[in-house]
């Protein structure tokens, strides 16, 4: 797991009772955790139920928490078995069938954690970068990721600038995305994750 500056500053501040880092760590984490829940397939009330009880259990973890860094690898690890109980007791009322305990699963099943926690770090990065964007370029990027697509024409009729520069307004407000601190430590990120691969 990477070591990142501000994921430990959020949770030294958080461990203080800075509630701007706290409210800071429930932004960035709680798209992680309602992933998780939805690959657990659990309904709006259930997965609802888990994230609150995620959230009080790091209340009552966050001090003992030996490492800031891992609190990714912690909420994912814990929201998953926190959705395999909420399974097996769904299953048990709805059934009468017992499942096994969380903690007897083998590792394999638990695996999966860490791409769902490296899709909620790209996630928040790439919101951080697109919140720092000047209004129009946000307005053009998010006409220009519309599904279905809009065609060119509309898109400037909309913005009120010409077709022909929808382009290279678009590589502009691209280039500063990807020169956004949180990006860049991403890009940073996969590169010394893929040369330690190598």
């Amino acid at each position: 797991m990477r070591n990142d500056p501000q994921v430990i500053d959020l949770v030294i501040r958080a461990r203080k009772g800075d509630r701007s880092a706290w409210d800071a760590l429930v932004d960035r984490y709680s798209p992680l955790i309602w992933s998780i829940c939805r690959r657990y397939q659990l309904d709006r009330t259930d997965t609802e139920d888990v994230g609150q009880a995620i959230w009080l259990r790091l209340v009552e973890q966050l001090d003992n928490l030996r490492e800031p860094a891992a609190l990714p690898g912690w909420l994912a690890t814990t929201t998953q078995r926190e959705c395999y109980r909420t399974k097996r007791a769904r299953c048990r009322l709805v059934t009468g069938v017992q499942m096994p305990e969380a903690e007897n699963l083998p590792n394999e099943q638990f695996l999966a954690a860490e791409d769902e926690l490296l899709m909620a770090e790209r996630h928040a990065a790439l919101r951080e970068a697109f919140a720092d964007l000047s209004p129009g370029c946000q307005q053009l990027i998010a006409l220009l990721a519309a599904d279905p697509p809009l065609p060119y024409a509309e898109i400037s009729a909309r913005l009120g600038i010409p077709v022909g520069s929808i382009g290279p307004t678009r590589r502009r407000c691209l280039d500063k995305l990807h020169s956004h601190p949180a990006i860049a430590a991403l890009i940073e990120g996969d590169a010394a994750n893929a040369e330690g691969a190598a």
